[in-house]
Protein backbone atom coordinates (compact mmCIF):
# COMPACT_ATOMS: atom_id res chain seq x y z
CA UNK A 1 0.00 0.00 0.00
CA UNK A 2 2.47 2.91 0.75
CA UNK A 3 4.41 2.14 -2.85
CA UNK A 4 0.43 3.60 -4.65
CA UNK A 5 1.08 7.02 -6.16
CA UNK A 6 -1.92 8.12 -4.98
CA UNK A 7 -0.91 7.20 -1.24
CA UNK A 8 2.49 9.82 -1.96
CA UNK A 9 0.33 12.75 -3.11
CA UNK A 10 0.38 11.75 -6.86
CA UNK A 11 -2.50 10.92 -9.62
CA UNK A 12 -0.23 10.34 -12.17
CA UNK A 13 3.58 10.05 -12.87
CA UNK A 14 3.29 12.44 -16.02
CA UNK A 15 3.80 15.80 -13.90
CA UNK A 16 6.48 14.84 -11.26
CA UNK A 17 9.80 16.23 -10.75
CA UNK A 18 10.92 12.75 -11.36
CA UNK A 19 13.26 12.14 -14.27
CA UNK A 20 11.52 11.49 -17.95
CA UNK A 21 13.37 9.59 -20.74
CA UNK A 22 13.00 12.04 -23.59
CA UNK A 23 15.91 9.87 -25.77
CA UNK A 24 14.41 8.61 -29.07
CA UNK A 25 12.63 9.20 -32.17
CA UNK A 26 9.01 11.03 -31.76
CA UNK A 27 6.34 11.84 -33.99
CA UNK A 28 3.14 13.99 -34.17
CA UNK A 29 0.82 16.58 -35.77
CA UNK A 30 0.25 19.74 -35.38
CA UNK A 31 -2.06 22.87 -36.03
CA UNK A 32 -1.04 26.28 -36.81
CA UNK A 33 -2.40 29.95 -36.67
CA UNK A 34 0.00 33.03 -37.41
CA UNK A 35 1.20 36.03 -39.25
CA UNK A 36 2.47 37.00 -42.82
CA UNK A 37 4.13 39.95 -43.47
CA UNK A 38 5.29 40.88 -46.85
CA UNK A 39 6.84 43.91 -48.50
CA UNK A 40 6.09 44.04 -51.90
CA UNK A 41 7.93 47.87 -52.77
CA UNK A 42 9.40 47.17 -56.04
CA UNK A 43 8.25 43.90 -56.45
CA UNK A 44 7.01 44.51 -60.38
CA UNK A 45 9.80 46.91 -60.84
CA UNK A 46 11.52 43.89 -63.16
CA UNK A 47 8.49 43.53 -64.56
CA UNK A 48 7.88 46.55 -66.24
CA UNK A 49 11.30 47.58 -66.73
CA UNK A 50 11.03 45.00 -69.17
CA UNK A 51 7.45 46.12 -70.68
CA UNK A 52 8.85 49.67 -70.80
CA UNK A 53 12.68 48.62 -72.37
CA UNK A 54 14.23 51.42 -74.77
CA UNK A 55 10.75 53.46 -74.49
CA UNK A 56 11.84 57.70 -73.98
CA UNK A 57 9.45 57.46 -71.21
CA UNK A 58 11.70 55.02 -69.18
CA UNK A 59 14.88 56.29 -70.01
CA UNK A 60 14.28 59.93 -68.84
CA UNK A 61 11.69 59.57 -65.80
CA UNK A 62 13.06 55.44 -64.87
CA UNK A 63 9.02 54.89 -64.29
CA UNK A 64 9.83 50.88 -63.30
CA UNK A 65 11.44 52.31 -60.39
CA UNK A 66 8.78 54.89 -59.05
CA UNK A 67 7.71 53.66 -55.63
CA UNK A 68 4.52 51.80 -55.57
CA UNK A 69 2.90 49.55 -52.77
CA UNK A 70 4.15 48.65 -49.64
CA UNK A 71 4.00 46.45 -46.44
CA UNK A 72 0.83 43.77 -45.92
CA UNK A 73 0.16 41.83 -43.22
CA UNK A 74 -2.64 39.38 -43.30
CA UNK A 75 -3.55 35.73 -41.08
CA UNK A 76 -3.37 32.17 -41.85
CA UNK A 77 -3.54 28.73 -40.42
CA UNK A 78 -2.13 25.39 -41.44
CA UNK A 79 -1.90 21.69 -39.84
CA UNK A 80 0.80 19.12 -40.53
CA UNK A 81 3.40 17.20 -38.90
CA UNK A 82 6.99 16.63 -37.57
CA UNK A 83 9.43 13.73 -36.77
CA UNK A 84 12.69 13.97 -34.91
CA UNK A 85 15.32 12.30 -32.74
CA UNK A 86 16.68 13.42 -29.44
CA UNK A 87 19.71 12.55 -27.92
CA UNK A 88 19.54 12.90 -23.42
CA UNK A 89 22.54 13.84 -21.40
CA UNK A 90 20.43 13.31 -17.75
CA UNK A 91 18.79 16.75 -18.15
CA UNK A 92 20.52 18.41 -21.30
CA UNK A 93 18.44 17.06 -24.30
CA UNK A 94 19.73 18.12 -27.78
CA UNK A 95 17.89 16.54 -31.52
CA UNK A 96 17.13 17.41 -34.81
CA UNK A 97 13.42 17.48 -36.31
CA UNK A 98 11.99 17.82 -39.71
CA UNK A 99 9.01 19.89 -39.24
CA UNK A 100 6.14 20.25 -42.30
CA UNK A 101 2.94 22.95 -42.15
CA UNK A 102 0.28 23.12 -45.12
CA UNK A 103 -1.79 25.88 -44.73
CA UNK A 104 -2.80 29.76 -46.80
CA UNK A 105 -0.27 32.16 -45.70
CA UNK A 106 0.16 35.31 -48.20
CA UNK A 107 -1.36 38.14 -49.27
CA UNK A 108 -1.72 40.34 -51.89
CA UNK A 109 -1.15 44.77 -53.08
CA UNK A 110 -2.28 47.09 -55.47
CA UNK A 111 -1.12 50.32 -56.24
CA UNK A 112 -0.62 53.04 -58.25
CA UNK A 113 1.11 56.16 -58.91
CA UNK A 114 0.94 58.98 -61.50
CA UNK A 115 3.46 61.76 -62.80
CA UNK A 116 3.10 64.58 -65.41
CA UNK A 117 6.49 65.27 -67.25
CA UNK A 118 7.95 66.85 -70.64
CA UNK A 119 10.17 64.59 -72.91
CA UNK A 120 13.36 65.89 -75.00
CA UNK A 121 11.53 64.57 -77.62
CA UNK A 122 8.77 67.66 -77.23
CA UNK A 123 6.16 65.14 -75.69
CA UNK A 124 3.85 66.09 -72.43
CA UNK A 125 3.31 62.62 -70.86
CA UNK A 126 0.37 62.16 -68.32
CA UNK A 127 2.08 58.51 -66.96
CA UNK A 128 0.02 56.06 -64.42
CA UNK A 129 2.40 53.24 -63.47
CA UNK A 130 -0.04 50.91 -61.36
CA UNK A 131 1.68 47.76 -59.84
CA UNK A 132 -0.18 44.86 -58.58
CA UNK A 133 1.88 41.73 -56.36
CA UNK A 134 0.39 38.39 -54.92
CA UNK A 135 2.33 36.07 -52.88
CA UNK A 136 0.64 32.31 -51.35
CA UNK A 137 2.79 30.05 -49.68
CA UNK A 138 1.17 26.48 -49.37
CA UNK A 139 3.52 24.65 -47.49
CA UNK A 140 6.51 25.35 -45.30
CA UNK A 141 8.92 22.59 -44.40
CA UNK A 142 11.93 23.47 -41.85
CA UNK A 143 14.98 20.89 -40.78
CA UNK A 144 15.75 21.79 -37.11
CA UNK A 145 18.64 21.28 -34.51
CA UNK A 146 16.80 21.54 -30.76
CA UNK A 147 18.43 22.32 -27.70
CA UNK A 148 16.60 21.76 -24.24
CA UNK A 149 16.57 21.37 -20.60
CA UNK A 150 14.10 18.50 -19.08
CA UNK A 151 12.70 19.37 -15.87
CA UNK A 152 10.78 16.97 -15.19
CA UNK A 153 7.75 16.36 -17.33
CA UNK A 154 8.73 19.52 -19.01
CA UNK A 155 11.16 19.75 -22.21
CA UNK A 156 11.44 23.23 -22.78
CA UNK A 157 13.96 23.90 -26.13
CA UNK A 158 15.07 26.12 -28.97
CA UNK A 159 15.36 25.26 -32.69
CA UNK A 160 17.36 26.87 -35.37
CA UNK A 161 17.25 25.58 -38.74
CA UNK A 162 16.54 26.02 -42.28
CA UNK A 163 13.25 26.22 -44.58
CA UNK A 164 11.89 25.69 -47.92
CA UNK A 165 8.71 26.26 -49.06
CA UNK A 166 6.09 26.39 -51.98
CA UNK A 167 4.76 29.48 -53.27
CA UNK A 168 3.02 31.27 -55.76
CA UNK A 169 3.95 34.62 -56.70
CA UNK A 170 2.25 36.72 -58.84
CA UNK A 171 3.27 40.22 -60.20
CA UNK A 172 1.76 42.67 -62.97
CA UNK A 173 2.84 46.12 -63.89
CA UNK A 174 0.25 48.27 -65.80
CA UNK A 175 1.49 51.49 -67.22
CA UNK A 176 -0.78 53.88 -69.50
CA UNK A 177 -1.27 57.26 -70.06
CA UNK A 178 -1.15 59.95 -72.83
CA UNK A 179 1.67 61.78 -74.92
CA UNK A 180 0.43 65.60 -75.94
CA UNK A 181 2.58 67.02 -78.48
CA UNK A 182 0.74 69.99 -80.56
CA UNK A 183 3.72 70.58 -83.02
CA UNK A 184 3.77 66.63 -84.21
CA UNK A 185 2.42 66.08 -87.38
CA UNK A 186 -1.35 65.96 -87.42
CA UNK A 187 -2.17 61.99 -86.18
CA UNK A 188 0.31 61.98 -83.33
CA UNK A 189 -0.44 65.23 -81.65
CA UNK A 190 -1.85 62.99 -79.03
CA UNK A 191 -1.31 59.57 -78.37
CA UNK A 192 -2.69 57.46 -75.79
CA UNK A 193 -0.52 54.37 -74.50
CA UNK A 194 -1.62 51.81 -72.36
CA UNK A 195 0.57 48.19 -71.82
CA UNK A 196 0.65 45.41 -68.79
CA UNK A 197 2.91 42.60 -68.62
CA UNK A 198 2.54 39.70 -66.01
CA UNK A 199 4.58 37.08 -64.23
CA UNK A 200 3.04 34.80 -62.77
CA UNK A 201 5.20 31.42 -60.74
CA UNK A 202 3.23 28.77 -59.88
CA UNK A 203 4.53 26.28 -56.89
CA UNK A 204 7.95 27.86 -56.78
CA UNK A 205 10.37 26.83 -53.99
CA UNK A 206 11.44 29.17 -52.05
CA UNK A 207 13.81 28.87 -48.81
CA UNK A 208 15.11 30.20 -46.07
CA UNK A 209 15.68 30.20 -42.47
CA UNK A 210 13.98 29.82 -38.84
CA UNK A 211 13.78 29.82 -35.06
CA UNK A 212 11.43 29.80 -32.06
CA UNK A 213 11.16 28.62 -28.82
CA UNK A 214 8.86 25.80 -27.02
CA UNK A 215 8.16 23.41 -24.91
CA UNK A 216 6.94 19.92 -25.12
CA UNK A 217 5.04 18.41 -22.40
CA UNK A 218 5.36 14.29 -21.25
CA UNK A 219 1.73 13.73 -20.54
CA UNK A 220 1.74 9.84 -20.05
CA UNK A 221 3.69 7.08 -20.71
CA UNK A 222 4.97 7.96 -24.40
CA UNK A 223 2.50 10.98 -25.20
CA UNK A 224 3.47 14.17 -25.04
CA UNK A 225 1.52 17.63 -25.83
CA UNK A 226 3.78 20.63 -27.16
CA UNK A 227 3.46 24.30 -27.43
CA UNK A 228 5.28 26.46 -29.62
CA UNK A 229 6.11 29.25 -31.83
CA UNK A 230 8.17 29.69 -35.12
CA UNK A 231 9.68 32.40 -36.95
CA UNK A 232 10.46 31.56 -40.92
CA UNK A 233 12.22 34.12 -43.35
CA UNK A 234 11.97 33.62 -46.37
CA UNK A 235 14.61 35.19 -49.74
CA UNK A 236 12.45 35.85 -52.72
CA UNK A 237 10.98 38.82 -55.11
CA UNK A 238 8.90 39.65 -52.01
CA UNK A 239 10.57 39.98 -48.89
CA UNK A 240 8.35 38.16 -47.01
CA UNK A 241 8.03 36.17 -43.10
CA UNK A 242 5.59 33.99 -41.53
CA UNK A 243 5.48 33.63 -37.71
CA UNK A 244 3.26 30.72 -35.93
CA UNK A 245 1.85 29.59 -32.93
CA UNK A 246 1.55 26.26 -32.51
CA UNK A 247 -0.24 23.55 -30.53
CA UNK A 248 0.59 19.71 -31.85
CA UNK A 249 0.62 15.60 -29.99
CA UNK A 250 3.02 13.76 -30.32
CA UNK A 251 5.01 9.86 -29.37
CA UNK A 252 8.27 9.14 -28.69
CA UNK A 253 9.24 5.94 -29.57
Amino acid sequence: MPDLPILRGGLTEGFSRSSVNWQGVYVGGQAAYGTSNMNFTGSTKTVAARLLSGLEMEQQQNISSWPIMGKVSTHGEGFGGFVGYNSQWTDVVLGVEANYMHGKFGGSQTDSMSRFFTLPSGYTDSVTYEGTAKMQISDVGTLRARAGYAYGSFLPYAFAGVALGQANIIRTAHVFGLQVNPAAAPGFQSVPFDVSATEAQYSKLIYGYSFGIGTDIMLMSCLFLRAEWEYVRFATTIDTSVNTVRVGLGYKF
